[in-house]
């Protein structure tokens, strides 16, 4: 499975971003997928998660009530909304995907994308 992330940029605060995250390879329509991020000097953090059929979301208590995540699994894509963003929120956002359980730790992902940039300024 290879995991292809897009979508970051820089914004101001307030703003919003829509990430995507297409797979290819195989298909991930089985997966949990999940949402990641890192910010300099700091150690890569849980965002967000969804399991295979869509129907049970989890966020991170700092994004909660501004991000969405979704996803499409005729298109093999998941889908990170993100509402009134913060400058805290300026980090590399990785999608992951796992084979087994919808989880919040990354260690328990078993396929990672590059990462896609995203800057908030204030």
């Amino acid at each position: 499975v290879q995991l292809q992330a897009c979508g970051g940029g820089l914004v101001q605060a307030g703003g919003f971003l829509r990430l995507s995250c297409l797979a290819s390879g195989r298909t991930v329509s089985r997966y949990a997928m999940g949402w990641f991020r890192q910010a300099p000097g700091k150690e890569r953090e849980f965002v967000a998660a969804i399991n295979w059929s869509g129907r049970s979301t989890y966020y991170a208590d700092s994004v909660e009530g501004r991000f969405t995540i979704s996803r499409d699994n005729a298109k093999n894509t998941v889908y990170l909304q993100m509402n009134r963003l913060k400058p805290e929120d300026t980090a590399v956002y990785y999608c992951a995907a796992d084979r087994v359980s919808t989880s919040v730790v990354a260690n328990e992902y078993d396929y990672w994308g590059q990462g896609t940039q995203v800057t908030v300024s204030s």
